[in-house]
Protein backbone atom coordinates (compact mmCIF):
# COMPACT_ATOMS: atom_id res chain seq x y z
CA UNK A 1 0.00 0.00 0.00
CA UNK A 2 2.34 2.64 1.14
CA UNK A 3 6.03 2.18 -0.19
CA UNK A 4 7.48 5.64 0.35
CA UNK A 5 6.86 7.68 3.23
CA UNK A 6 8.03 11.24 4.02
CA UNK A 7 8.15 11.90 7.34
CA UNK A 8 8.69 15.73 8.15
CA UNK A 9 10.99 16.68 11.54
CA UNK A 10 11.91 19.69 13.55
CA UNK A 11 13.28 17.59 16.47
CA UNK A 12 10.65 18.77 18.88
CA UNK A 13 9.06 15.84 20.94
CA UNK A 14 5.71 15.54 19.19
CA UNK A 15 7.82 14.87 15.85
CA UNK A 16 9.95 12.41 17.12
CA UNK A 17 6.94 10.66 17.99
CA UNK A 18 6.17 10.95 14.75
CA UNK A 19 9.38 9.83 13.63
CA UNK A 20 8.75 6.65 15.66
CA UNK A 21 5.30 5.94 14.02
CA UNK A 22 6.50 6.52 10.73
CA UNK A 23 9.74 4.58 10.56
CA UNK A 24 7.41 1.91 12.16
CA UNK A 25 5.26 1.67 9.51
CA UNK A 26 7.80 1.52 7.22
CA UNK A 27 8.97 -1.38 8.26
CA UNK A 28 5.55 -3.14 8.51
CA UNK A 29 4.99 -2.39 4.90
CA UNK A 30 8.67 -2.93 3.70
CA UNK A 31 9.00 0.84 2.70
CA UNK A 32 11.60 3.53 2.16
CA UNK A 33 11.56 6.51 4.68
CA UNK A 34 12.65 10.09 3.82
CA UNK A 35 13.32 12.19 6.52
CA UNK A 36 13.48 15.80 5.93
CA UNK A 37 14.18 19.05 7.69
CA UNK A 38 13.16 22.35 6.87
CA UNK A 39 14.78 25.68 7.65
CA UNK A 40 11.94 28.04 7.90
CA UNK A 41 13.01 31.10 6.42
CA UNK A 42 9.78 33.51 6.50
CA UNK A 43 10.90 33.47 10.23
CA UNK A 44 13.97 34.96 8.82
CA UNK A 45 12.29 37.39 6.58
CA UNK A 46 12.96 41.29 8.20
CA UNK A 47 16.78 40.26 9.49
CA UNK A 48 18.73 43.09 8.25
CA UNK A 49 22.28 41.74 6.77
CA UNK A 50 23.27 39.11 5.34
CA UNK A 51 25.98 38.26 8.40
CA UNK A 52 23.06 37.86 10.77
CA UNK A 53 21.32 35.81 8.16
CA UNK A 54 24.00 33.42 7.58
CA UNK A 55 25.26 32.91 11.27
CA UNK A 56 21.51 31.95 11.90
CA UNK A 57 21.46 29.45 8.85
CA UNK A 58 24.62 27.59 9.77
CA UNK A 59 22.92 27.17 13.07
CA UNK A 60 19.61 25.94 12.09
CA UNK A 61 20.81 23.78 9.28
CA UNK A 62 23.29 22.07 12.30
CA UNK A 63 19.70 21.42 13.93
CA UNK A 64 18.22 19.93 11.20
CA UNK A 65 20.69 17.40 11.15
CA UNK A 66 20.40 16.73 14.74
CA UNK A 67 16.60 16.31 13.82
CA UNK A 68 17.23 13.87 11.18
CA UNK A 69 20.17 11.78 12.67
CA UNK A 70 16.91 10.35 15.04
CA UNK A 71 14.92 9.29 11.74
CA UNK A 72 18.34 7.64 9.86
CA UNK A 73 19.03 5.97 13.66
CA UNK A 74 16.17 4.53 14.07
CA UNK A 75 15.59 3.70 10.42
CA UNK A 76 19.15 1.77 10.33
CA UNK A 77 18.03 -0.14 13.65
CA UNK A 78 15.00 -1.68 11.97
CA UNK A 79 16.74 -2.13 8.49
CA UNK A 80 14.26 1.03 6.59
CA UNK A 81 16.11 1.97 3.65
CA UNK A 82 16.44 6.00 4.74
CA UNK A 83 17.23 8.92 2.81
CA UNK A 84 17.22 13.00 4.87
CA UNK A 85 16.82 16.01 3.13
CA UNK A 86 17.55 19.81 4.63
CA UNK A 87 15.42 21.96 2.59
CA UNK A 88 15.18 26.13 3.07
CA UNK A 89 11.79 27.41 2.30
CA UNK A 90 8.28 27.70 4.17
CA UNK A 91 7.78 24.59 6.48
CA UNK A 92 4.19 23.27 4.59
CA UNK A 93 4.94 24.30 1.12
CA UNK A 94 8.51 22.58 1.09
CA UNK A 95 6.81 19.45 2.79
CA UNK A 96 4.24 19.21 0.07
CA UNK A 97 6.45 20.15 -3.09
CA UNK A 98 9.38 17.19 -1.21
CA UNK A 99 6.30 14.42 -0.98
CA UNK A 100 5.72 15.36 -4.37
CA UNK A 101 9.27 15.27 -5.69
CA UNK A 102 9.90 11.96 -4.06
CA UNK A 103 6.52 10.17 -4.92
CA UNK A 104 5.62 9.97 -1.53
CA UNK A 105 2.50 7.55 -0.70
CA UNK A 106 1.95 9.07 2.66
CA UNK A 107 2.94 11.90 4.63
CA UNK A 108 3.62 10.91 8.59
CA UNK A 109 4.40 13.96 11.04
CA UNK A 110 4.18 15.55 14.66
CA UNK A 111 1.33 18.33 15.47
CA UNK A 112 1.53 20.30 18.71
CA UNK A 113 -2.36 20.65 18.27
CA UNK A 114 -2.43 24.06 19.48
CA UNK A 115 -6.53 25.61 19.35
CA UNK A 116 -8.27 28.47 19.26
CA UNK A 117 -6.41 31.95 19.29
CA UNK A 118 -2.96 30.23 18.86
CA UNK A 119 -3.84 28.18 15.88
CA UNK A 120 -5.37 31.11 14.48
CA UNK A 121 -2.81 33.81 14.93
CA UNK A 122 0.58 31.09 14.38
CA UNK A 123 -1.18 28.53 11.53
CA UNK A 124 -0.55 25.08 11.87
CA UNK A 125 1.77 23.43 9.09
CA UNK A 126 0.07 19.98 9.57
CA UNK A 127 -2.91 21.45 8.89
CA UNK A 128 -1.28 23.24 5.47
CA UNK A 129 -0.14 20.34 4.34
CA UNK A 130 -3.31 18.05 4.86
CA UNK A 131 -4.73 20.71 3.36
CA UNK A 132 -2.70 20.84 -0.20
CA UNK A 133 -0.73 17.45 -0.68
CA UNK A 134 -1.93 15.17 -2.97
CA UNK A 135 -1.49 12.53 -1.06
CA UNK A 136 -2.36 11.00 2.73
CA UNK A 137 -1.21 12.74 5.48
CA UNK A 138 -1.09 11.01 9.13
CA UNK A 139 -1.03 13.35 12.07
CA UNK A 140 0.40 12.45 15.19
CA UNK A 141 -0.36 14.22 18.20
CA UNK A 142 0.16 14.01 22.00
Amino acid sequence: MYKSILIPTDGSEIAEEAVRHGVRLAKALNAKVYGLYVIDISAFAGIPTEAVWESMRVLLEEEGKRALASVEELAKELGVECETIIREGIPAEDIVSVAREKGADLIVMGTAGRTGLDRFLLGSVAEKVVRTSSCPVMVVHK
